[in-house]
């Protein structure tokens, strides 16, 4: 789903959609059935009355099948961009406030208000168009009532001055024109339901859509949801990367692997280097069944990885990425995502092996702290130990890194980078690297260009061939890191020395906010005036538009009651 729909977007469409079938549900379907049924004795009150009634009964036949057609169509086209626009205005504001300081760096604030206030604008006249529409459809309805009353009565006083067998008196009538003025009476009801309806069905759409989206079989997340009898954690052996080709769904014209083959050795580290958009990426994504290889296979041990239920093959890696995501929840909570049902003493074991636990004890709450949104509490090398732990905490057979630590400093790299090490001993590894003097180490190195294996081999067979892709990157990469190792000569002692004093320093900031004035009196409760004119204010240019409002409500309320005073008049007249 990804490939072909922001994540965001699905998000803020699934949330809009849901809020809107939540709001045009509930008691509505309970009033719309007594409606129905006070239409239906209506109905039947009318064959107990004489024939004047099948005269009448011409009066209400009145061709509503066109208007309310047009009424549908208008309706659920624009509650679509109604709903798309909305998705889009949702989708600005997460965007904004998950990377608020890379705005508010940027001076995009003015930018990103004018993008929200588009898709609202749009959104607003979408909304104008359906009220529009609405209001044309009830007045026409209430037309229809009040002319039904008008033909009923103006029919009935010719009735009651003819001397045909006909003749009737007010009594007939006053029990025959309510009864049809109550039946179109029922339509005009049924207007606000109609568009609570059209909007439900509209927001449904937009979510059974996105549950198809989740049911595609290319997909693969429907093995995650089933019951299993039992699980597997004895998933080993080699990995095999057998002739693979891979074209992303949106992006068709662009193929990302072009026959693909190389071997992960069990219990050996294999690292795939390149430059950026050469697939490296790609693999980890097909190897846990993200996607499905447009041709090909991958195996374990000789057996394909489709023979096996996405929830246990996943059971058995761990996934280390260049950004790793925190949630807004303690060290705790975040490390235990890795495997629901691990104990304090396997979570802090994990947070060792990924050098992890010093630090986490000289925070004020240690593995209680929360990390904030997207671990924005945490410097980069801190996330990233944390995310290690979060894969280690499983045992997993099989670990994957991501470009662990090129987004890290000298010092943090180096910590990180240990701890790697230490995570890869007696485990299957495929390391993803930018930096290449962080997988001279590995047992198999793979370059990869365009798509395909180009060099293969150890760092020292692949530095021996002359002019060669390996070669030149490594190469490249230590002129423009000569600056560098002049600054860095600090150890990795004093580097956690340094992490030491940055998180003493945050320690206290932390608990100098927590300081609480107990002398300080509280502010008194804000009055409840206040805030219904601070609304009045912030609702002035609205003003005209709530005058004619207001003035619209007092003359549809002033009708019922002049109909009652006029229908008085006339029956006085009558008798």
């Amino acid at each position: 789903m990804s490939a072909r729909q922001p994540l965001l977007k699905a998000s803020s469409k699934l949330s809009i959609s849901d809020d809107g079938n939540d709001d045009n549900n509930g008691n509505k379907k309970q009033l719309l059935i007594n409606r129905f049924l006070d239409w239906q004795r209506c109905f039947r009150r009318k064959k107990n009355n004489n024939k004047y009634i099948k005269l009448y009964d011409d009066v209400r036949q009145s061709d509503k099948d066109k208007p309310v057609g047009v009424l549908r169509l208008v309706t659920s086209n624009e509650a679509m961009n109604e709903l798309r626009a909305y998705a889009k205005a949702a989708q600005i504001v997460q965007e904004v406030f998950s990377s608020l300081r890379t705005v508010l760096s940027l001076n995009g604030s003015k930018y990103e208000q004018k993008r929200y206030e588009r898709e609202l604008y749009s959104a607003r006249w979408s909304s104008i168009r359906q009220g529009a529409v609405f209001g044309i459809f009830t007045g026409w309805l209430s037309l229809t009532a009040y002319l039904a009353y008008a033909v009923g009565f103006i029919s009935g006083s010719f009735f009651m001055s003819s001397n045909d067998r006909l003749s009737m008196n007010i009594s007939n009538i006053l029990i025959v024109v309510p009864i049809f003025a109550q039946s179109v009476n029922f339509f005009s009801f049924l207007v606000p339901f109609f568009q609570s309806f059209s909007q439900a069905r509209d927001a449904a759409t937009e979510v059974f859509r996105l549950i198809d989206e989740g049911n595609d079989t290319s997909i693969n997340e429907i093995d995650v949801w089933k019951k299993e009898t039992e699980s597997i954690y004895d998933i080993d052996g080699d990995i095999e990367f057998d002739n693979v080709n891979f074209i992303y769904p949106s992006r068709e014209a662009t193929p990302v692997l072009r026959n693909l083959s190389f071997i992960a050795r069990a219990g050996q580290t294999t690292a795939l280097v390149g430059s950026s958009g050469c697939g490296k990426s790609t693999c980890i994504s097909l190897f846990l069944r993200y996607y499905e290889p447009s041709s090909g296979h991958i195996s374990i041990d000789g057996r394909p990885i489709t023979d096996y239920n996405v929830k246990q093959l996943r059971q058995n890696i761990g996934v280390v990425s260049q950004e790793p995501i925190l949630f807004g929840m303690s060290i705790y909570e975040n490390i235990r995502f890795g495997k629901v049902n691990a104990t304090q003493a396997e979570i802090e074991q994990a947070a060792r092996e990924a050098n992890a636990h010093h630090f986490i004890m000289q925070l004020p709450d240690k593995y209680e702290t929360l990390v904030g949104e997207r671990g924005i509490k945490l410097s980069g090398g801190e996330k990233q130990r944390i995310a290690l732990a979060r894969a280690l905490v499983k045992q997993p057979t099989f670990l994957l890194l991501d470009e662990a630590t090129s987004a890290l400093d000298n010092a943090s790299e180096k910590i990180v980078q240990e701890a790697l090490d230490r995570a890869c001993k007696g485990r299957t590894t495929i390391v993803i690297a930018h930096r290449l003097t962080t997988i001279q180490n590995a047992h198999q190195i793979y370059v990869l260009d365009n798509g395909s294996v180009i060099e293969q081999g150890t760092h020292e067979t692949l530095m021996e061939k002359e002019g060669g892709k390996y070669q030149s990157m490594l190469k490249r990469q230590q002129m423009e890191r000569i600056d560098d190792d002049k600054h860095d000569m600090m150890s990795i002692q004093k580097a956690i020395e340094e992490e030491k004093k940055s998180i003493i320093e945050r320690t206290c900031l932390l608990s100098n906010s927590q300081i609480v004035d107990v002398n300080k009196q509280n502010p008194k409760p804000f009055k409840q005036r206040f805030v219904f004119l601070r609304l009045l204010s912030m609702n002035s240019p609205e003003w005209i538009t709530i005058l004619f409002g207001c003035i619209a409500c007092v003359l549809s309320g002033a009708a019922q009651p002049m109909f009652v005073f006029l229908l008085v008049k006339v029956v006085d007249v009558s008798n």
